[in-house]
């Protein structure tokens, strides 16, 4: 126990020396307090749009403007067209500009998008973020709205966040972007988060940076988000489920070293080893807390990244095998319809629909 207890003290001193260090460091002119106007943002909505992360985005910017009783932010909703568009829940988006019409000067154009990002590789929509970023203004990704801001070549060397079902499909096609587990990232004039609820913390940082602590705490209360994380907590801090843990240590390690090896894949005994457990252990414990197997346990997690690839890429199929360790496409394939009761080549069609609207799998009595 004490052990721990003097491992939580120092991670929370590092952690002040952090906040202490962000404090005192020049931002780029992005993080400055804007001077006698108001912060102007772009809030571009793609077709099945995250509406989650538009509203947990916007909303600590309304607070804050209600509390200072003063314009401080404005944002414009936008679209690609002059039309209505639909979230990915259903929600329906009305009255957008269209971006050929917008004739604003933008400080921050927040692209925000959920399900299928591929398919808003317009030349049109690129040429405009790329003229928008030469004039100054910065770039935002919600949830998968980073593959936009990937694609138009912008983001070389930058580091970047997405949600975690999207990360292994952004490493695949994105490369030379730096991709971590991130919740969101600020990497001087870009900023990508993954999402929901995480988007709150991402505009309350902005407004902490341009306004001060004083009101990025006020507004935070206002709308009782408790905490605001820093980015680098990551998506899954500590491994911690929601409800509390329900699965030994022993099991949460074995599960990461799964997880981290996946193209390459790790025999059971080896990860047996590496977690200081028996092989007959890590047996009991994944079926009684999985239900399945470690060999099934293992396979599954690497048909879950398989899918992801295979719907949210255009990776050859046998590329998207050798990715997430197998040896050939016929292998790859029995596996797959086992598992989804579809092949990957027609889960590439049926897969890209947002799950509200699908009557996938309808043969499987769902």
């Amino acid at each position: 126990m004490g052990a721990y207890y003097f491992t939580g003290k120092i991670i929370d001193f590092f952690r002040r020396l952090l906040f202490i260090f962000r404090q005192m460091s020049e931002y780029p002119l992005f993080f400055q307090k804007p001077e006698a106007k108001s912060f102007k943002i772009a809030l571009l909505l793609l077709d099945g749009f995250n509406s989650m992360a538009m509203q947990a985005f916007v909303d600590p910017f309304r607070t804050a403007n209600y509390l200072k009783a003063a314009n401080l932010y404005e944002w414009d909703f936008l679209s690609l067209r002059d039309e209505t568009v639909a979230a990915s829940n259903g929600l329906m988006a009305t009255n957008l500009t269209a971006i050929s019409l917008s004739k604003t000067k933008y400080d921050l154009v927040v692209v925000n998008a959920s399900w299928g990002p591929e398919r808003f590789n317009h030349p049109h929509l690129l040429s405009w973020l790329r003229d928008l970023s030469s004039k100054g203004a910065a770039l935002c990704g919600l949830d998968t709205g980073a593959f936009v801001l990937a694609t138009t070549g912008l983001m070389k060397d930058r580091r970047a966040a997405v949600h975690y079902e999207h990360i292994a499909a952004f490493r695949e096609l994105f490369p030379k972007v730096i991709m971590g587990e991130e919740l969101y990232v600020i990497d001087e004039e870009f900023l990508t988060c993954c999402g929901g609820l995480a988007s709150t913390d991402l505009a309350l940082e902005i407004i902490r940076l341009q306004q001060g602590i004083e009101l990025a705490n006020a507004a935070s209360r206002y709308i009782f988000h408790t905490r605001l994380r820093d980015g680098s907590e990551g998506q899954f801090p500590n491994r911690r489920e929601p409800v509390g843990y329900s699965a030994p240590s022993k099991l949460r390690e074995a599960i990461i070293l799964m997880e981290r090896n996946l193209e390459t894949t790790l025999a059971i005994g080896e990860i047996a080893k590496r977690v200081a457990i028996s092989q007959r252990q890590l047996d009991r414990i994944f079926r009684r807390h999985t239900g399945v197997s470690p060999v099934r346990y293992y396979l599954e997690a690497r048909l879950d990244r398989a899918r992801g690839l295979v719907t949210q890429t255009e990776l050859p199929i046998l590329d998207v095998a050798v990715a997430c360790g197998f040896s050939g496409h016929a292998q790859f394939t029995r596996a797959y319809k086992n598992r989804f009761d579809v092949t990957p080549s027609r889960d590439r069609v049926v897969g890209r629909v947002p799950f509200q609207f699908r009557s996938f799998p309808s043969h499987a009595g769902i």
